[in-house]
């Protein structure tokens, strides 16, 4: 992973559409905007649900999928175990990251044949414990986000990536409301997490646009993480809020340009800002002198262009003399004084 710079996650979750091909020929699309990565999924029904029919196994009533058991969701929408090999083998082709979100141990075992660059644990794992454990235990890059999490949930899950020794963690500002209204983002919350825990931040962003990744870098996000689809057409519980491949390629050069525009700490005076310094003031004389002259404010300014001695030097210079006549316009210098 390039962390040197903010790392761009394309999330394909269910936008497959059951579909290999989709999902080979998404995988080529993220390429092509210039993301780091693209992150898949990887569970069966049961490492999700149970398959029953209590009304507690059926999805919010408030939701797309009202009514509807989760076990037949998770199936319909997981993403087949066999096309993990293909995936990740392109993804290595193109140059891209590959890794996934194991939603149980059987994943994370699964999982490591690829050598993934690292393991994302999803919002409503983060009460996982032995999960987190699990996967931090096999010493790769945690990425977690937090969406339902309380301050004590994202404590006990960094907690649970140290107790295993693995220090390189990130913590990603995440709502579970899909789509995300722009009053529940919260992004001040990154910074508050990034000081409190000593961690990383990022977001995981569900809002329909491309505004809430460009602030976060701005307020220290170090990984951004978004939904991708090739195309609306594609059967998909995640369409509604995942970008399309234009609108994704758009959101990573703002997040670029943001970091370009964010810059460095640095007061290193270089050889362009030396050339556009001369644009600054300095102290001119602006009215023929002889020799024997006092200066005064009547016969020295400070003035653009930068030739002369510094604005500063104004108090040390009055009242001294010149050794010689000066003409209007002759940049002021110590040697011109006595």
């Amino acid at each position: 992973m390039n962390r040197q710079r903010c790392y761009i996650i394309a999330e394909l979750s269910a936008n497959h559409g059951n579909s290999l091909e989709v999902a080979l020929d998404t995988v080529k699309a993220i390429k092509e905007t210039g993301a780091d990565a693209v992150k898949l999924q990887t569970f069966r029904p049961e490492s999700m649900s149970l398959d029953a029919d209590k009304d507690m196994f059926l999805a919010n009533p408030k939701g797309p999928w009202a009514g509807r058991r989760l076990f037949d969701l998770y199936g319909e929408t997981m993403l087949p175990w066999e096309w993990h090999s293909p995936i990740f083998e392109l993804a290595s082709d193109l140059g891209l990251d590959c890794f996934s979100s194991p939603f149980d141990k059987s994943a994370v075992d699964f999982l490591e044949q690829f050598n993934p660059p690292a393991y994302k644990i999803a919002s409503f794992e983060i009460t996982d414990v032995p999960l987190i454990e699990y996967a931090a235990a096999k010493g790769k890059p945690m990425i977690i986000s937090t969406g339902i999490a309380k301050l004590e949930d994202i404590e006990n899950a960094i907690n649970a990536c140290k107790k295993m020794e693995n220090e390189d963690i990130t913590i990603l500002k995440c709502t579970s409301a899909y789509p995300t209204p722009p009053s529940e983002v919260n992004l001040l919350m990154m910074q508050d997490i990034a000081e409190r825990f000593q961690v990383k931040v990022g977001l995981s962003d569900h809002t329909l646009g491309t505004e809430a990744p460009m602030l976060a870098v701005a307020l220290g996000a170090t990984v951004i993480e978004k939904h991708f689809i090739l195309d609306r057409s594609i059967q998909s519980a995640d369409a509604a809020f995942s970008l399309l491949p234009d609108d994704f390629k758009k959101m990573v050069e703002q997040v670029r340009l943001t970091e370009t525009l964010l810059g460095k700490k640095e007061y290193t005076f270089d050889e362009k800002m030396k050339q556009r310094s001369h644009a600054s003031r300095s102290l001119f004389i602006i009215q023929d002198v002889q020799k024997g002259d006092v200066v005064s404010e009547k016969n020295i300014k400070s003035i653009r262009p930068r030739y002369g001695l510094a604005p500063k030097f104004l108090p040390e210079v009055l009242g001294k003399q010149f050794k010689k006549g000066f003409e209007k316009g002759t940049p002021l210098a110590m040697e011109h004084l006595e």
